[in-house]
């Protein structure tokens, strides 16, 4: 009977705690996931047109908050659809294989008003590294807008493999930067 009990407890308390989760969303129109890395130290800049997140983000409680990423790969847009294909390729993105990279949280902190640090995992062609993203949240009517930039290594993730590891040509820092429009987040 407790274990019943229990169980229906929880049942209750998650049905109370998705709506307020359910509500937020991404506003794909908004939003960006963009990237910046150099090669022959000519700087290349991309984005990803398809990407969705799951934010569960609460600004007075962000030690609750929950935040899940995943990129389409193949929607790589670089301004070239030769280089397109080139980097949907096993060298690459390898995105036969690998269509998605994920993100998860692991943490969300407070850092100062309307500044986060988002702790979570990258996982990029079966590889997966911790990061730490540091994120500027405003909002404007009922838009919630989260900004940030962190850096990775290419290498780390498997990116550029066979002769495109040399960083001379193609640079292993890679500057990820991203803007997310949000609706029903909470007020900060």
């Amino acid at each position: 009977m407790k274990t019943y009990l229990a169980v229906a407890a929880l049942a209750v308390l998650s049905a109370t705690a998705l709506p307020a989760c359910a509500q937020q969303k991404l506003v794909p129109a908004q939003s960006e996931i963009a990237f910046s890395s150099k090669q022959m130290g000519v700087p290349v800049d991309g984005k990803f047109k398809k990407f969705d997140a799951q934010v569960a983000f609460d600004p007075k409680k962000p030690e609750t908050s929950k935040i899940a990423f995943t990129i389409d790969l193949a929607s790589v847009s670089i301004g070239s659809s030769e280089t397109e294909a080139e980097v949907a390729k096993p060298d690459w993105f390898n995105t036969k294989n690998f269509p998605q990279a994920t993100f998860q949280s692991s943490g969300v902190k407070a850092t100062g008003p309307g500044k986060f640090e988002v702790a979570g995992t990258l996982a990029i062609k079966g590889a997966s590294q911790k990061v730490v993203v540091p994120v500027v949240v405003a909002q404007a009517g009922g838009t919630t807008t989260a900004t940030g930039a962190f850096g990775i290594k290419r290498l780390d993730f498997k990116i550029g493999d066979g002769d495109w590891k040399d960083t001379s040509m193609v640079a292993n820092e890679v500057q990820v930067k991203f803007k997310l429009s949000l609706t029903g987040v909470g007020p900060l």
